[in-house]
């Protein structure tokens, strides 16, 4: 096959002040058949995410006298909408929390190993099927081609995960779906039994479909889960 045929190997960004770290983690992606890019400064980072709009970001929650959850906040807060990952040294349910309230998708853990961070680079980064199709409630229409939601003509952005609970929650319409399955649809190996993410992620959702509106569509069914209802 001619080389210039040849796929475009997804880019992953690697925004970390530790050149021991983004160097392991640099040559472990490459030979998984990534593109790396690495940004030792935030600034660097940044720019280098408005620039290239990788297909992943690796950010380091440790960035000297600056933390990695500003910088999630930062590239969101910019249009960025690509997935992030939040390397963390501890992987306590608050911390859990800090990263998917500053817009990080998911996590890896200090100190590094190169397996399971590849394991979660590639359920973000597999490769998927061209799908140029819709999923409709009311006046609300969610794009599985783009990932982004419509309601009332107005284009909503979404991360990856919110996308993802969005889709699950259109998928079963006025049905009521409980906290565990919500997190093994969603979240699966990670979060089970810690449902606290699911209401950081619904609280984000209703901000975005539901603040210029009367009806609530995402409705919380107390002591079970959530449905997706007109009323």
């Amino acid at each position: 096959m001619d080389s210039s045929t040849l796929p475009a190997q997804p880019q992953v960004l690697l925004i970390m002040l530790s050149a021991d770290l983004s160097g392991r983690m640099g040559r472990d992606l490459v030979e998984a058949g990534y593109e790396v890019v690495t940004a030792p400064s935030i600034d660097a980072g940044l720019e280098q995410a408005r620039r290239l709009k990788p297909a992943l970001i690796v950010v380091d929650r440790l960035l000297g006298n600056d933390s990695g959850l500003a910088v999630c906040q930062r590239l969101r807060s910019a249009g960025l909408f690509n997935p992030i990952l939040l390397c963390m040294a501890r992987d306590t349910l608050e911390d859990r929390i800090a990263c998917l309230e500053s817009g990080a998708d998911d996590y890896c853990l200090k100190p590094y190993r190169a397996e399971s961070f590849l394991n979660i680079v590639q359920a973000y980064l597999k490769p998927g099927e061209v799908v140029a199709e819709q999923l409709r409630f009311g006046e609300l229409t969610l794009d599985l081609g783009n990932r982004t939601a419509i309601r009332n003509h107005r284009i909503i952005d979404l991360t990856m995960k919110e996308f993802e609970l969005l889709r699950y929650l259109m998928e079963h319409p006025r049905e009521v779906l409980t906290r565990e399955q919500i997190l093994e649809n969603v979240w699966g190996y990670d979060f089970m039994g810690e449902s606290n993410v699911i209401e950081v992620y619904v609280r984000y959702l209703r901000l975005k479909i539901d603040s210029d509106h009367d009806k609530r569509l995402i409705q919380t069914v107390r002591g079970v889960g959530y449905v997706l209802r007109e009323s």
